[in-house]
């Protein structure tokens, strides 16, 4: 664990790219007292709300939280949930020259209602999706990908957060992503609906059932290296970090034997919202600051052990990493 714990240090002031969906996590908090006549539903009586980083931004977010310098490209609305989005990235001191903000959009919301009964713990009990997936406007696409690449030369890696709502789109971003692999600058891509779009970059990272819809069959430990295997061949990627769950990670690389990494912490699983982006964000970090891919996605998983006993889209600061790293290696 030594070498992580010296890897943590390193991810200070690495400079990540993210492009994608840019989504407003707003949380509605309330007290539940009864329940409606009108309908079998609860009554929630509203206490606040919030509204934080979430998609894309929240892999900014995560970035920032570690010590790296996350610069986003991506859309905002316009509207409230924008500019608040917008206000609250700044106030982190994060850079938002890349985001383009448009009167014509709508920001990207996931509105969760988190409540319960007086002086229990409260627990989300529905979520409403503003999510309409950006039209084929190549002027807006145009305008994001020439602002991304007048900054390429700042960037140490690219993240492609795909949530499959529009910004990133794989037969635009391509040439783009070649451009960086020539010039050095890896390339990594978490899509839940187009990752087979996406060739030649440095790492993906699907999770399972991801990877079970791409390649058509239900993976145990029976097939799991012939599945990561053949998902390394198609994308021709550098390396493929498959997310399991309780089960871990496995990580397949072109140069090397697959490696599977047992999860960090408990299998107690408290929230997994977000936890992808946790884990590329700290894949990211890592292979800039000269890790191993092994060891990248060793600091990936134990980030991921930590957010995913957080609930919400959370992330994890680099003390608390390397705090968590320090108690496990004194237990084993």
């Amino acid at each position: 664990m030594n070498e992580l714990l010296q890897l943590i240090p390193k991810l200070r002031g690495k400079r990540i790219g993210v492009f994608g969906d840019l989504i407003a996590d707003e949380y509605v908090y309330g007290t539940i007292h009864r329940f409606s006549r009108e309908a079998p539903v609860f009554i929630v009586n509203y206490e606040e709300s919030q509204i934080g980083p979430g998609g894309a931004a929240n892999a900014v977010n995560n970035i920032h939280e570690l010590g790296g310098v996350p610069i986003p490209f991506g859309f905002l609305g316009d509207d409230y949930a924008g500019r608040t989005l917008h206000a609250v990235l700044k106030e982190k001191g994060i850079r938002t020259d890349g985001i383009l903000s448009d009167s014509s959009l709508s920001t990207f919301v996931k509105q969760r209602v988190v409540a319960g009964s007086p002086h229990s713990v409260k627990q989300q009990i529905l979520r409403i999706d503003r999510c309409f997936p950006l039209a084929g406007n190549a002027e807006y696409h145009t305008r994001l990908i020439e602002r991304a690449k007048s900054m390429f030369n700042e960037l140490d890696a690219l993240i492609v957060s795909d949530y499959g709502l529009g910004v990133a789109q794989p037969n635009l971003l391509s040439p783009i992503l070649q451009e960086l692999k020539n010039r050095g600058v890896p390339c990594l891509v978490d899509s839940r609906q187009n990752l087979r779009a996406y060739r030649g970059i440095a790492a993906a990272t699907p999770n399972e059932p991801e990877v079970e819809a791409m390649i058509g069959q239900f993976i145990d430990s029976s097939n799991l290296v012939s599945c990561g295997t053949e998902l390394l061949q198609t994308l021709q990627a550098d390396s493929i970090l498959i997310t399991r769950g309780k089960n871990g990670m496995a990580l397949f690389t072109k140069n090397d034997d697959p490696k599977m990494i047992p999860i960090f912490g408990t299998t107690e699983i408290v929230d997994v919202t977000g936890a992808g982006d946790t884990v590329i964000s700290t894949f990211a970090l890592a292979l800039t600051a000269g890790a191993s891919y092994y060891d990248a996605a060793r600091l990936a998983n134990c980030a991921a052990g930590i957010v995913v006993m957080k609930r919400g889209a959370a992330t994890v600061t680099a003390h608390e990493l390397s705090e968590a790293i320090r108690i496990a290696s004194m237990q084993r």
